[in-house]
């Protein structure tokens, strides 16, 4: 593999998951081919690379979790397991010719912005280089969160993250301990209760689970797909269409929501037949508040006998002995953390220094923020895939992922376009009409409104999800408009544009 021998690049991008991949396609189909992609790990697939837990799959339907321009006829089911979105992402890779721009083990140790030269000082594992824009691609589900548990480092068995999946830990017919009822725990719990010995849920907070629709895509479908494109492109086309006709009730009129809370209720019904654990997996706040989980046999594992629910979340361990917050004590042989992410904290933030000499991590202590989810104030030509409020709660991340890469594109063009050694650096002012305008947005929604406490959350605000549908994220990110940004050039500091900006999207503010 070869080693950074560029000493300067036009583009460096962060991650070699959906979003870096996606990144590295559209600057090639630009017509830029001096870019490097560094990943820390040894291969492509971000979370999809990482995520080996038993049962990982996609809750979002196959046809809508891929790219528009990589479609893939030959997906096996409607909601496709990790080793199937791992190997797509593999030959994305080798279909648009982006292995020569992989950097592998290349994790990012700090990036400095150079007010002089108008670059990036990158700094890796594997060495330094200078580049022109920087694209951050490093996705809010990169690095676990394990909580800080008493007593958690004298346990004396396994214990990993579901993200970190420990394959040589023996778990059939030991006691486990499966902490958080996220995403992924409701597709481990049934993947491993049929082998454990026990298996004890510990619990804070139920979520809403509706059924899984999922199927085996069958070969007709899958020779349609292949030799009739508009097969495929109806099929995403009516995916994408019923969930943005669904955005509404998440983000205007969260009480239309009560009529799926009877479809999750009746789902658990059919399989929690006794009262008292009914009774605990109920949640007490509206449905979509948190993250809708899809399972059909989520409820029917738990219904076991010798799987046990403790309504609490884990508090301190005493050797063997797992202690809950409701004072229950659990002994166990392991321990597997689905507590998710570091979302709203993300450890790049911390190695990102700006224009005014501060860290990210610094300027986002209040909560972050950035034009259109994508450029920060004070940070010049850098810019974020999935940044602050672009999360969704109801479609494809890829949706956004590709809104995002129109507005790298156009920000490129605009660096043409103003000739020479330039940057963009967002106005502080435009920054926070925009983020004025989404907090404003999210004063309704089921996320703000629904009586929980989510990831979703960060300071009271809410700094992670798009109140809108995709249609109008796709808007808000068409164009670049150079009245939101300083144009800055070496050593004279910032200049008035002399573009025009006839055209650009404004966003609905």
């Amino acid at each position: 593999m070869a080693g950074l021998t560029h000493e300067h690049v036009r583009v460096a991008v962060i991650g070699a998951g959906f979003g870096g991949l996606g990144a590295a396609v559209r600057l090639r189909r630009s017509g830029i081919t001096d870019f490097v992609v560094l990943e820390r790990a040894e291969a492509v697939g971000g979370a999809w690379r990482d995520n080996t837990y038993p049962g990982c799959a996609c809750d979002v339907p196959s046809h809508l979790y891929s790219f528009s321009f990589a479609p893939n006829p030959d997906w096996p089911r409607n909601f496709s397991g990790q080793p199937h979105i791992r190997a797509y992402l593999e030959r994305v890779a080798d279909t648009f010719g982006l292995r020569p721009h992989l950097r592998f083990g290349a994790e990012v140790r700090s990036l400095r912005w150079d007010s002089a030269a108008v670059h990036w000082e990158v700094e890796t594992a594997r060495g330094s280089l200078t580049a022109d824009v920087v694209v951050s691609a490093t996705g809010p589900l990169a690095d676990p969160r394990i909580p800080d548990i008493p007593g958690l480092d004298g346990f004396p068995g396994a214990v990993f993250h579901s993200a970190r999946w420990d394959h040589t830990a023996e778990l059939r017919g030991k006691r486990v301990a499966m902490i958080g009822t996220g995403a992924s725990a409701i597709q481990i719990v049934p993947a491993i209760q049929r082998e454990v010995g026990r298996l004890t849920l510990f619990q804070r907070t139920p979520p809403w689970v509706l059924p899984r629709m999922d199927r085996r895509i069958s070969g007709l479908e899958r020779w349609l797909h292949s030799r009739i494109p508009a097969t495929r492109a109806l099929r995403r086309g009516v995916l994408w269409g019923i969930r943005e006709l669904q955005v509404g009730a998440f983000t205007k009129r969260p009480g239309e929501m009560r009529f799926v809370e009877r479809l999750a209720g009746a789902h658990m019904r059919r399989a929690i037949k006794d009262p008292a654990r009914r009774a605990a997996l109920t949640p007490d706040y509206r449905i979509g508040c948190k993250r809708i989980l899809l399972s059909n046999d989520y409820y029917p594992a738990l219904a076991q006998p010798h799987v046990d629910v403790v309504p609490a979340g884990l508090k301190e361990v005493r050797g063997a002995t797992l202690v809950g917050a409701d004072g229950s004590e659990t002994e166990a042989d392991a321990i597997i953390f689905g507590t998710g992410f570091h979302v709203t904290d993300v450890p790049i933030a911390h190695r990102v220094t700006g224009a005014r000499g501060t860290t990210l991590a610094e300027e986002w202590k209040g909560g972050m923020e950035a034009l259109r989810g994508t450029s920060p104030a004070g940070f010049p030509n850098f810019l974020t895939i999935i940044g602050p409020n672009t999360g969704l709660g109801n479609s494809s991340m890829i949706l956004v992922i590709e809104a995002q890469l129109a507005y790298l594109a156009d920000y490129l063009r605009q660096l043409d376009t103003l000739g020479g050694k330039v940057a963009l650096d967002a106005r502080p002012s435009a920054v926070r009409a925009y983020t004025d305008m989404i907090q404003e947005r999210m004063r309704r929604t089921v996320w703000n409104t629904g009586g929980c406490d989510s990831w979703y959350l960060d300071n009271g605000r809410n700094t992670t999800l798009w109140p809108g549908t995709t249609s109008e994220l796709r808007k808000v990110t068409r164009r670049v408009d150079l009245n939101e940004y300083t144009v800055l050039r070496p050593h004279t500091g910032p200049v008035k544009a002399t573009v025009s900006t006839a055209g650009a999207g404004r966003g609905s503010r």
